[in-house]
């Protein structure tokens, strides 16, 4: 292998980290369109992100607390969440008003310009139009410092709010002198159980002028879960306030050390430059010329953007609030939080492996940390919370990463259990996934997605297993790892969903649907990062794989379905604006076609990323909408995280200097070779010894029709022509029947509800076994509904609501019916009368998900089919602000009555009141079993 130009720096010198590419940072780049960023004052990595708050509704778009469409600020809040797609933060709430001080957002917040606003790196200002006073912020980790200057006379106000935003679940206010108060947050929101603590420190006295509470008001301290105080004092024109805000995640204690570590300077100007410089050392990491000046600035602005987090989440000293909620001192390590890996493991890990292996180790050492209090890796970790947000388990994916590329610092045994540990829990679909080699959509709902990433996530554990020579585990693994095969569907080449051992039908890759994680089949078909060619090889080969890639961006940019806001920035079906698509055009060089990679890698460059407010194409997810543009514009890709090595594609800057953590520069060019590419940066990582490992056998599909009349037709397929299938069955006069499995030759018939079970075998691989379940309809009744189901919640169709097959709790597995914003009417036709005494109807509530119970349920009878008595009413019990998915069976007895025809009617809740989320939308109706008896 060729060695790339290596220039030694013996030491990283001050000359080198002087260099002021701050400049280049626009804050406000992602604060529109859907880039969900936030324009205030941050250092790298820190605590603190103190930014203007211009939502407060948690909307999507609102998701950081900031849009740039907006022109009412509410106040500046500490901390902030940097392009995610669910709203939480804005903690410890300040707004400077004058005049009689007012404690609601309506009374505190204030019309603004952007015209009058600035944001450079660390710093951020604006005017307040409302009563003309000009803000300025700025920070250190963990203090946030404010100017407030009052250009007229009078009263000013100095509010803070503790209701600002998520729910206050505990509340306090400590009054310690005129200039000094301490406070404590406990809230809810994303993140359910989230502690912040403060201390504010006024220049000058201030004194209590209006106040909220609904707790108690004693030894100068205000508590409760309605809290707001305001603060006034008298000023002259063009006096200045100053205030300072330390916050820690772990007590008073921790907050007042940190104010003495950081928070000690009056002199606004000096933090504010060394806010500038912090950023100056980190983004000269990476020096890039241009004379693009607009380029320059988009480069900078992302790495700026990845350095944003994950946040160091512990007091000076080093303590912080564990998993467990315990306090714990962090030794030799950072402790950091916000950790959104199902985005940020593809490109922004993979990047800081590269520039900076101190801060990779720590976030490795803080997943350890977070396993061995909270029981397992995190997934979507916020302020010491588990939200479970997104899919997989890629911790999995950082730590593997970090070993193959030799990073060291953390210990790589207790990483490997951890991640182990992981990988056999009975999560989220896992344990069909470890019986049957796939996750169906009988059993957990985004199947496909999830059976595709925990592969992967096998896949990276497989490799440290590798680096330890663990070899049982290895094989046992790797093989897991090739659990894709059982979902991707030969005839059609898509990754499919399997219902009841069949292919779910009917099948449209453009659909958005549950089976697929914030995307469709289209997304998630090329998602075998672990094993490229074995899904080229599936393919037939490299030219049908070819066209296979060449048909994403060639088809209808139209999605069906419902609609996913996540899916942005198409070129086709591919979507850069949402991390599954993000590997997807650097497949073109495992196919020989590096000019097609070239080609596509180029056009998102220049049209995706722009310096402007919109200026990214979708959700900056904490650093890996920027990453990617990052790490192509230096001609590189990590396709397989895990791997010591890069996808390469031709730089799009003229000289790139890559200053590493060992002393050494690599310069990179257009002309750089890319066989030097492919290793910058791991050069001399030794490469584990390669270990063996059994091919899967997938297992065979079971076509029939699960419910049938009087007779059905059973077929099995296997996915690999040169497969055995070997299959039993059950019904029920076979229950104290010994049964084996059998040779499979040709389709049979069943008559009877009936269960088969089947696998496939192979060079003596067995696959796993598939079983399906055919039932022979309990009735022979009819049945007519006068609403509009909802395509995405049919059910299969409208005998579902009578075929006896109860919907489970998770409804996102399809096995109920949708009616939003309509009565459901449903009638039964006996074909002849018969007595009734029983019906009975079953309902569904996940108020997040705007299903809620119907107001009441009425039943009807009628002989005639048009004229209609009505038997009972039932009302509603269920609050429907009751968050948790319930299941409520509207049963009753009826007077014996003798009747052809049973009306259901399910009356929707209406419209979504104020409190609701989705205020204004039509709520849904989920049903599933009517029952007459």
């Amino acid at each position: 292998m060729k060695k790339i130009v290596i220039v030694l720096l013996g030491l990283i010198t001050h000359s080198f980290f002087s260099q002021n590419y701050s400049q280049y940072v626009n804050p406000f780049i992602g604060t529109g369109g859907h880039g969900h960023t936030f324009p205030g004052a941050i250092v790298p990595f820190g605590m603190v992100q103190l930014s203007p708050d211009t939502r407060i509704d948690g909307s999507w778009d609102g998701c950081s607390g900031y849009h740039y469409s907006d022109s009412v600020i509410y106040g500046f809040s500490h901390t902030h969440l940097n392009g995610t797609g669910v709203s939480d933060y804005g903690d410890i709430m300040l707004m400077p008003t004058m005049g009689n001080p007012g404690l609601s957002p309506k009374e505190y917040s204030s019309k603004f310009s952007h015209q009058n606003e600035k944001a450079t790196a660390g710093f951020y200002s604006v005017k307040l139009d409302k009563h003309n006073i000009d803000v300025r912020l700025t920070t250190t980790k963990r203090v946030g410092y404010h100017e407030y200057t009052f250009n007229k006379a009078g009263n000013a106000n100095i509010i803070l709010d503790l209701n600002h935003r998520d729910k206050l679940l505990e509340g306090e206010i400590k009054i310690i002198d005129s200039k000094t108060i301490e406070v404590f947050r406990r809230s809810e929101a994303w993140a359910t159980n989230q502690y912040i603590y403060a201390r504010i420190e006024f220049s000058k006295p201030m004194k209590i002028s209006k106040k909220k509470f609904n707790g108690k008001e004693e030894n100068n301290a205000f508590t409760g879960t309605e809290l707001a105080l305001a603060f006034t004092a008298s000023v002259k024109q063009g006096e200045k306030i100053s205030v300072k805000v330390a916050i820690s995640p772990t007590g008073y204690e921790g907050a007042t050390k940190n104010m003495l570590a950081e928070g000690k300077s009056n002199d606004f100007a000096s933090i504010k430059k060394q806010a500038a410089a912090d950023w100056d050392k980190e983004l000269s990491k990476i020096e890039v010329k241009s004379a693009d000046k607009d380029k320059l600035t988009v480069f900078y602005t992302a790495l700026y953007h990845v350095f944003t987090q994950p946040n160091i989440n512990m007091d000076v000293d080093g303590k912080y609030r564990g998993r467990d909620n315990k306090f714990y001192m962090a030794k030799d390590f950072g402790y950091y939080s916000v950790f959104s890996l199902w985005d940020t493991f593809r490109g922004a890990h993979p990047l800081m492996a590269l520039i900076d292996k101190k801060r990779t180790a720590d976030f490795v050492n803080t997943f350890i940390k977070q396993y061995e209090q909270g029981g397992k890796l995190p997934v979507w970790e916020l302020a010491s919370n588990e939200t479970e947000c997104m899919i997989g388990y890629h911790s999995v994916s950082v730590i593997a990463d970090a070993m193959a590329k030799g990073v060291t610092g953390f210990d790589y045994e207790k990483a490997f259990e951890a991640s182990k540990n992981s990988a056999m829990l009975d999560i989220f679909g896992l344990n069909a996934y470890k019986q049957k080699n796939y996750i169906s959509i009988d059993d957990e709902h985004e199947s496909v997605s999830k059976t595709l990433e925990y592969a992967y996530d096998d896949w990276c554990i497989a490799q440290m297993a590798k680096i330890l020579d663990k070899k049982e585990d290895y094989e046992y693994f790797m093989k897991r790892s090739q659990n894709w095969k059982n979902l991707y569907n030969p005839n059609n080449g898509f990754m499919q969903a399997r219902k009841n051992g069949n292919w779910y039908e009917p099948f449209d890759p453009s659909e958005v649907n549950n089976n697929y994680t914030e995307g469709n089949s289209w997304h998630y078909s090329y998602s075998v990062m672990q094993d490229i060619p074995g899904l080229i090889a599936a393919h037939g080969g490299k030219e049908k794989f070819e066209q296979f890639i060449d048909a994403i961006f060639s088809a209808s940019d139209k999605t069906t379905g419902r609609e996913q806001v996540d899916i942005t920035g198409l070129m086709g079906q591919y979507a850069q604006g949402n991390e599954p698509s993000h590997h997807i055009a650097y497949l073109y060089n495992f196919v020989d076609k590096p000019q097609k990679t070239e080609e596509k890698i180029k056009y998102i460059l220049d049209h995706f990323y722009k310096n402007a407010p919109d200026g990214l194409i979708g959700n900056e997810d904490c650093g890996q909408m920027s990453a990617w543009f990052i790490l192509s514009s230096m001609g590189i890709y990590a396709v397989t995280p895990g791997k010591p090595e890069w996808e390469t594609v031709t730089p799009y800057f003229d000289e790139i200097k890559l200053h590493l953590e060992d002393g050494t520069t690599k310069i990179i060019t257009k002309k750089t070779p890319k066989s030097e590419l492919k290793y910058l940066g791991f050069e001399n990582v030794k490469t584990a010894k390669e270990l063996k490992y059994t091919e899967q056998t997938a297992s065979p599909v079971i076509a029939a029709d699960r419910l049938f009349d009087f007779t059905t037709q059973v077929k099995i397929t296997p996915l690999n022509e040169k497969d055995k299938i070997y299959y039993m069955t059950m019904d029920e006069d076979d229950k104290n029947v010994r049964k084996t499995f059998k040779a499979y030759k040709e389709p049979f018939t069943i008559s009877k509800t009936t269960q088969v079970s089947t696998y496939a075998e192979r060079n003596g691989e067995k696959s796993s076994i598939t079983t399906s379940d055919f039932n022979r309809r309990p009735n022979h009744w009819d049945i007519t509904i006068n609403s509009t189901v909802n395509p995405q919640y049919t059910a299969g169709g409208k005998l579902a609501l009578i075929d006896g097959i109860n919907g489970d709790i998770n409804w996102r597995k399809g096995e109920w019916q949708g009616y939003q914003g309509q009565t459901v009417e449903a009638i039964i036709d006996f074909k002849s009368p018969q007595p009734v005494n029983h019906i009975s109807s079953t309902y569904l509530q996940d108020s997040r998900a705007w299903i809620l119970m119907p107001k009441k349920v009425e039943y009807y009878a009628s002989m005639d089919g048009k004229t209609y008595i009505l038997l009972k009413t039932l009302d509603n019990t269920i609050d429907p602000k009751d968050t948790n998915v319930q299941v409520k069976d509207f049963a009753t007895e009826v007077l014996p009555t003798e009747a052809r025809f049973i009306k259901v009617k399910a009356y929707h809740f209406g419209k979504l009141p104020e409190w609701h989320q989705g205020a204004g939308g039509d709520a849904y109706v989920f049903v599933d079993e009517i029952s007459v008896k």
